[in-house]
């Protein structure tokens, strides 16, 4: 089993140190931080057997002696041996670049309701009454100064405004660019893109019959976003296995 405290940001210095152990590596196990793309890659082009592990499903016993990188590395060495191993999902690479611009736009949108319930709330608190989101979405500036006749108020609606509307741009952009990615041999321009939001799913919805594809302007069904956590599967036991601790150096 071979433990490094810190990985340099090289795979070739990691291959490099793992090269005079290749012949008995059945497997390595790398945990799914933020960074683990550039060190799974590496390790699976000079044809390593790698394991992603999904460390939000693994639970050290308590009360361990020793709680570090080296004590960690051996645990995850032990998993694999045993088969125990929860595993993520190592996405093609070519994909990985979609399923990021997904989450981004995820991210976004998110960001975009934040902001327009903000100018919601404080018109609520302001003036006793609120503004609907479609309200919000087509209010002018002068319009903002109208219903707040208080500068300070009027600036920051302004500003969640002027921040909702570049945030619809990006939005868009990448709803845009992941259309394009899709699945376009079936002649649906929508295939690629699994999730829109509900103002922008209305204007795309199409709906097969048996006599064709019919084009509906209706409100789509919005269905809640699937859970980021990675898919795990359960692997058989490996006689001598490899974990390693990823970590920015």
């Amino acid at each position: 089993v071979v433990y490094r405290r810190r990985l340099p940001n090289d795979i070739g210095v990691v291959l490099a140190e793992l090269g005079a152990f290749r012949q008995d590596i059945e497997g390595l196990v790398v945990e799914s931080t933020y960074n683990w793309y550039w060190l799974v890659d590496g390790l699976m082009d000079v044809g390593f057997s790698v394991h992603l592990a999904n460390t939000a499903a693994i639970v050290q016993y308590e009360g361990l002696k020793y709680a570090d990188d080296e004590s960690d590395a051996r645990w995850l060495a032990k998993l694999l041996r045993l088969g125990l191993l929860p595993e993520g999902y190592i996405y093609p690479r070519q994909e990985r670049a979609v399923r990021d611009l997904l989450r981004r736009r995820s991210k976004l949108v998110q960001q975009h309701s934040a902001n327009l319930q903000s100018i919601q709330n404080l018109s609520t608190r302001s003036r006793g009454c609120s503004l609907s989101a479609n309200q919000v979405k087509r209010l002018t500036d002068d319009e903002v100064d109208r219903l707040l006749p208080d500068a300070d108020l009027a600036l920051a609606v302004k500003g969640n405004l002027a921040v909702m509307r570049t945030q619809e741009g990006v939005i868009e952009l990448l709803e845009k660019r992941v259309k394009g990615r899709g699945n376009t041999k079936n002649g649906n321009e929508y295939a690629g893109l699994k999730h829109t939001s509900r103002q922008r799913a209305s204007r795309c919805v199409t709906t097969h019959r048996s006599s064709g594809i019919i084009n509906a302007n209706v409100r789509a069904v919005t269905r809640s976003w699937p859970s980021r956590r990675l898919p795990t599967s359960w692997r058989g036991p490996a006689t001598t296995s490899c974990a390693i601790r990823c970590r920015s150096t």
